[in-house]
């Protein structure tokens, strides 16, 4: 079965499918920047370079790939353009290499500590929400018992959209309404769990910019208010980015980073974008786990993020 031994038939195909955009433009540059080339040489490099820059990867990140390449030629006396491909991928799986201790195949993991305390962050329009449903869905089908948190209330709307979302996946759902302290629903939230026995809580937040000082102190009172119910609480504060943003979602990893103890990220919209080099980008600049990643409008479309299957699936050719 070979390396996607570990994918589902559909889970392959969902993926391929997600990155059809960003494979296609990375592979129709790439086949024009070696053309009529039997080695790679600088020119070959500078081509690469500005494809990968293109391709949201990130300038900085891009140069340390291309180092690493300008090293490998230099130590090898010659390499033929034909190999770039499977050099390309070596790096770049080389890149995604952050916290493999902390990976994980599925939804059905085990939990330590119970409940397992998830508080999602981003800005709005970003598919916080949705990716929030998402999880519920995909917890529940794995067995696990789920609850949400509506703690974004700042919008009503914010409110609403996740109550939907708590009956769409027949999930239990804490809310205060709009302008309630944000806090106070966490340890609600958490403390209904406990009492439910609970496997699995999610909290949504404010999805706020509006200074990094506030969003800060923010979080953080969520964050202590959720420690005097469950001490080990959040298990996860799971940044939710957009990749077809391409380097817009990287600001807003730097100003999330600065504001709370960010441990994953969720990237959704891969499948409508040609930007999906980002994940390489953020994966390298923030050497933060990608968790998550959205891949359509269906439920089944969020999958957990296994690095050597996104690059396999990058460079997979096309059957003709």
């Amino acid at each position: 079965m070979g390396l996607f031994s570990f994918l589902s038939k559909e889970k392959k195909e969902s993926l391929d499918k997600g990155l059809e955009k960003t494979k296609e433009s990375i592979f129709s540059k790439l086949s024009r920047a070696v053309i009529g080339k039997s080695k790679v040489d600088s020119e070959v490099l500078d081509n690469l370079e500005q494809i990968l820059v293109e391709s949201d990867v990130g300038v900085s990140t891009t140069l340390r790939i291309i180092e690493n390449i300008e090293k490998r030629v230099a130590k090898d006396k010659y390499l033929d353009t034909a190999e770039l491909n499977q050099i390309l991928k070596e790096e770049i799986i080389d890149l995604l290499k952050v916290n493999e201790q902390d990976e994980r195949e599925g939804f059905d993991f085990e939990i330590k500590n119970k409940p397992y305390v998830i508080m999602v962050v981003g800005v709005n329009g970003v598919g916080k929400t949705t990716t929030i449903g998402k999880l519920a869905y995909q917890f529940t089908k794995a067995g696990k018992k789920v609850i949400l948190g509506a703690a974004d209330t700042f919008r009503a709307a914010a409110v609403d959209q996740l109550t939907i979302w708590a009956e769409r996946t027949n999930v239990d759902i804490v809310s205060q309404g709009m302008n309630a302290d944000p806090a106070s629903v966490a340890f609600d939230t958490i403390k209904s769990a406990i009492a439910k026995n609970i496997d699995v809580v999610i909290i949504d937040t404010a999805g706020r910019l509006h200074n990094k000082v506030g969003l800060m102190n923010e979080l953080s009172k969520i964050r202590n208010v959720m420690q005097k119910v469950a001490s080990w609480a959040p298990d996860e504060v799971l940044l939710v980015l957009d990749a077809s943003t391409g380097q817009n979602a990287i600001e807003q990893a730097k100003q999330f980073t600065a504001a709370t103890q960010v441990n994953s990220i969720a990237l959704t919209k891969l499948d409508g974008s040609a930007k999906g080099g980002v994940v390489i980008g953020i994966s390298d600049t923030f050497k933060i786990p990608i968790r998550y990643i959205g891949l359509g409008e269906k439920m089944e479309d969020l999958q957990i993020f296994d690095k050597k299957a996104f690059v396999e699936s990058l460079f997979e050719e096309k059957e003709k």
